[in-house]
């Protein structure tokens, strides 16, 4: 395993060994997002940043659904879905549906080794 894969890792989890999102697979797709972006979102997954994590939620869902507008774009309506439904239930079991769809459809979004790949 290589130093950058480590410091990703370990940049990932919390302080208890488990993925910054509770999810392995929100956690994979944290790790394809460019770096800046993804240590934004680790640190919005963890535990500590409910009130942030749920106005920046709101506002990403508003943005995405404004998308038609300059600056603002339609990836912005996933990601603040994924971040409310750490703390909204009925969002969270549409979250686990989504993974399962990404896992049997889109398998290599998830694959660690084509995220390598890619960044050589």
């Amino acid at each position: 395993m290589s130093a950058a894969s480590d410091e990703q890792k370990t940049r990932a989890e919390g302080a208890n060994g488990q993925p910054a999102g509770g999810d392995p697979r929100l956690d994979a797709l944290v790790h394809r997002l460019p770096p800046r972006l993804g240590r934004t979102v680790d640190y919005l997954l963890q535990p500590s940043s409910r009130w942030v994590r749920i106005p920046s939620g709101a506002l990403l869902v508003v943005g995405g659904v404004l998308s038609f507008l300059p600056v603002l774009g339609i990836w912005m309506l996933p990601l603040g879905l994924a971040l409310l439904a750490e703390d909204v239930p009925a969002l969270r079991a549409s979250r686990s549906k989504v993974f399962d769809w990404i896992e049997h459809r889109k398998p290599h979004w998830l694959d660690p080794s084509a995220l390598n790949n890619n960044q050589s």
